[in-house]
């Protein structure tokens, strides 16, 4: 049999290849993993059955998000060629990036459904991780949604406006309407914002909530509320956020202990090692050289009709040997996204052994800066997530109450958004900090880029109602996964196995 590291290399990749991660260190932007086997999900208590369903996930599979550290790999290596400083492999390494560049340059060109063609867009492996996730959803809440064409009710879809996320709203939705015919005319987005920034408010465009969906990026210019406005908290708890990141000397200061360690050096060193000469990485070491994604490149679709300049800005920086190391792992993380557009196995260029480092850098600067970070930090990086956890029980309650208007409640977003609600949610891998006076490690926490803010990476709620009672069951990544301990009290059967919990209870869980 073959691997899946091989079949990502393949041009008939599918998503339940990506399902097997091991081995490819990846972090965060590893291909979606569906989480578990769909024919295994338990059955609902007798008399119960599916009433309402409700998501939150990220966009699929996408290529890199900006011209930065490829080009700025790109632009080492000409420097590199052109003092004659290149190893037999390391010849092999600019042409490989010059062809993700045009890659990432192209993206999306000729595919229906891509609101524009560049950097950022999904990949045809997120198309195909929507379009799949669309149809288990169909599958696993029975004739909830089947039935939908035949009534009132509505599909709910709501994104963050980013292009990547509204278009796999719309590759899911169009999945929906190939699944169950006649569903598309229920399929409605959310009313649009017309209240912001409250001292000069615009029409935002419909289906877009950046309060819900975006909320680690608000700002004065588009997202001003009024002190009394219910979404004031999570402005401000956005703010609060962005000076974290900014000037936050504990957060940064981790991130730089895992990312300049000796560790990293030795292993950025191997990598080096095989692509330039020594002399040439010492210069870099030695701050007599350094390297920026700067330069202009042109391409032209294959079909000649469409033509397109990449432009670095200037703004990615390779200072020394783990910049440099780093820089090439972060094109290596995308490229099993990227299989369908430009299969190129950049692993060829890792020594065995400095993957798994370089995945530890990735998932330390994502553990600090967007997950539970470091105890004392007191949820700064989740506390602006609330808004998405009251839309979640806005539309609970509104079945609890009878108003079945909604059928399904789903939202498009990304890791920025999905790995701070986890910890809001308390899943159990997600929202574990680490105290100040210790650092992040695999041995020390369950927090993985790859499990906790994968591509596709999802949260859903199903609800289901005997015609007295409604209970919910909470999936991540399609896995049944249990609300908190805290949360004992409302399972259907408290100290047993079931997914099952009683949605009064969850409320009271957690104080809604």
């Amino acid at each position: 049999m073959r691997s899946c590291a091989a079949l990502l290399l393949s041009l008939s990749v599918s998503a339940s290849c990506a399902s097997a991660q091991t081995g490819l260190y990846l972090g965060s932007k590893a291909p979606y993993a569906v989480g578990q086997d769909t024919t295994t999900y338990e059955a609902a208590p007798a008399g119960f059955a599916p009433i309402f369903t409700e998501m939150v996930a990220r966009h699929g599979s996408r290529g890199l998000s900006s011209a930065s550290s490829d080009l700025a790999m790109y632009s080492m290596w000409l420097d590199a060629q052109s003092k004659g400083a290149l190893t037999k492999t390391g010849a092999r390494l600019g042409p490989d990036l010059l062809r993700i560049i045009q890659a990432n340059a192209l993206l999306g060109y000729g595919v229906a459904g891509i609101s524009a063609p560049g950097y950022g867009n999904l990949t045809l492996l997120g198309i195909q991780e929507h379009t799949q996730l669309a149809q288990r959803l169909v599958a696993r809440t029975g004739t909830l949604l089947t039935s939908v064409p035949t009534g009132s009710r509505q599909i709910v879809v709501s994104t963050s406006g980013v292009n990547r996320a509204i278009d796999s709203s719309t590759f899911f939705t169009q999945s929906l309407g190939n699944t169950v015919p006649g569903i598309a005319s229920h399929i409605a987005l959310t009313p649009a914002l017309t209240a912001y920034p409250v001292n000069k408010p615009v029409a935002q465009p419909a289906g877009v909530n950046r309060f819900q969906l975006y909320f680690h990026k608000l700002n004065a210019k588009t997202d001003l509320p009024a002190t009394t406005d219910p979404y004031y908290p999570t402005y401000q708890s956005s703010l609060q956020y962005q000076s974290f990141l900014a000037s936050d000397s504990i957060q940064i200061g981790k991130i730089n202990s895992v990312t300049y360690s000796q560790t990293s050096y030795a292993a950025a060193h191997a990598v080096l090692y095989t692509l330039f000469t020594q002399a040439f990485v010492d210069a870099l070491d030695a701050g007599t050289t350094s390297y920026l994604n700067t330069g202009s490149y042109t391409f032209n679709s294959s079909d000649g009709k469409f033509t397109t300049t990449v432009t670095g800005d200037g703004t990615t920086t390779l200072r020394n040997a783990v910049d440099a190391a780093d820089a090439l792992y972060a094109v290596y993380q995308i490229t099993p996204a990227m299989v369908n557009e430009v299969p190129i196995n950049l692993g060829k260029y890792f020594p065995a052994g400095t993957l798994p480092t370089l995945n530890y850098i990735s998932d330390a600067t994502d553990f600090y800066q967007k997950g539970p970070s470091y105890t004392e930090s007191a949820g700064v990086t989740y506390q602006m997530s609330g808004s998405l956890l009251d839309d979640f029980f806005n539309e609970g309650n509104a079945i609890a109450a009878g108003n079945l208007q909604h059928a399904a409640k789903l939202r498009f977003s990304h890791a920025e958004i999905l790995i701070p609600f986890q910890e809001e949610l308390g899943i159990p891998s997600a929202s574990q900090p680490v105290p100040m006076a210790q650092t992040y490690t695999f041995d020390n926490n369950p927090w993985r880029g790859e499990l906790n803010g994968e591509l596709a990476a999802n949260i859903q709620w199903d609800f289901y109602s005997d015609g007295n009672t409604l209970l919910v069951k909470m999936l991540f990544n399609e896995k049944e996964t249990d609300f908190p301990a805290a949360c004992e009290a409302a399972r259907v059967a408290p100290g047993t196995a079931t997914h099952f919990y009683r949605y009064s209870g969850i409320k009271t869980c957690y104080n809604h």
